[in-house]
């Protein structure tokens, strides 16, 4: 029995081995082929309590949502556009619209923007001093799936909180790259440093980018040369709004609310005293006893259902 030729062994392997890269390579740049095949696919995360304090405070000088209107759809519109100019070779997915509401119901401006092309609303909830709660764990929760199915490579964030850095780590430990959008600050910044940090690129929107969507409410005056309303008009309108306010949020609100008695939160005085004036139709404005009688009012309607 003969013995094989080593050399002829040798050259043999380095053939077979040749013949194993070539086809690895082909595949390869199949699947390059098919990769440059696929268009790139963004999506636009946007916390409309940020933008609505951000833009507001900018434009107007308050962060009171009531003191002034916000242009969603020109503004969503707007953001569109300025991505569709960053990612110049990818597509859109959707718009994200995070804002809180009332045993999470949209309200009629929510309704507005949920029904606009691309735009999905997602709804966190409102607690009795009218802060959000939970949007920062939905904001992760789409941020992390669909990094997670590759849905998307680029998410454009607008917000500013800091306990989003977690919603971006999470995508981008699946590949996705963050880029954080911010709203101009008159002074210092309104977006966490850890945040900053975190993201893969960082753009700041100016007043004139948000002077067109912010437009300031006309403020409602009344006139007083007609008598005060007596104490008890006032203490009666006060427990008129309390039952409103009780109907509206549920009396699960209440917990939230009583520990502070005799105290109403800011947001819960200036409704109470906006909606008294409009009911009343005459100012308290400079009128102390009247704003207790108010607060009485309310206070007294809102124990006796405890």
């Amino acid at each position: 029995m003969n013995e094989a030729d080593p050399q002829l062994i040798g050259v043999t392997a380095e053939a077979d081995l040749a013949a194993r890269l070539d086809r690895t390579n082909e595949l390869l740049q199949r699947m390059l082929v098919e990769v440059a095949k696929t268009p790139s696919t963004h999506a636009i995360f946007v916390d409309a309590g940020y933008v609505y304090a951000a833009a507001g405070l900018l434009v107007t000088g308050t962060e009171d949502r009531r003191s002034f209107d916000l242009d969603a759809e020109g503004l969503i519109e707007a953001f569109i556009d300025k991505a569709r100019t960053i990612f110049a070779d990818s597509r859109l997915l959707r718009v994200y619209w995070y804002d809180g509401a009332r045993r999470r119901i949209h309200t009629t401006e929510q309704q507005a923007i949920a029904e606009l092309p691309d735009v999905k609303v997602r709804l966190g909830n409102l607690n009795a001093n009218n802060q959000q709660k939970g949007v920062d764990s939905l904001i992760r929760t789409d941020l992390e799936s669909l990094a997670r199915h590759r849905a998307i490579s680029d998410a454009a964030l607008v917000g500013g909180d800091e306990d989003l850095v977690s919603a971006v780590e999470a995508a981008q430990g699946y590949g996705a790259r963050v880029h954080l959008w911010g709203i101009e600050a008159g002074e210092g910044r309104n977006q966490a440093e850890p945040l900053l940090w975190e993201v893969d690129s960082q753009r700041t929107f100016d007043l004139d980018f948000c002077r067109p969507y912010v437009t300031r409410r006309p403020v409602t005056t009344y006139e007083d040369d007609t008598p005060a309303p007596s104490r008890e008009d006032v203490r009666f309108v006060g427990a008129q709004i309390a039952a409103a306010w009780l109907a509206a949020r549920g009396r699960e609100s209440l917990a939230d609310l009583l520990p502070g008695h005799p105290y109403l939160p800011g947001s819960v005085d200036q409704d109470l005293l906006v909606e008294a004036e409009r009911l009343l139709q005459h100012s308290l404005r400079g009128h102390a006893h009247l704003r207790r009688a108010l607060r009485d009012g309310f206070w007294q309607h809102l124990q006796a259902q405890y």
